[in-house]
């Protein structure tokens, strides 16, 4: 597991990021307004929970590659 990694997970990403852009770009402006009334802790606990959730798919992805 190399840098080779880390871009195509980038790549990925920028992929999904473009679509919701190219594709809906209307419903992104509402996902960010609706971000921004979203008061400031539950921001900070819906990204911690995300992390976490993305750290677990990493951790089983792994035990199952084994």
């Amino acid at each position: 597991m190399g840098v080779s990694w880390l871009f195509l997970l980038l790549g990925m990403v920028m992929v999904v990021e473009g679509l919701v852009l190219a594709l809906i770009p209307g419903r992104m402006e509402d996902m960010l307004a609706f971000i921004a009334r979203t008061p400031l802790k539950t921001r900070r606990t819906f990204g911690l929970c995300t992390v976490a959730l993305g750290v677990l798919v990493i951790w089983i992805t792994r035990m199952l590659a084994v």
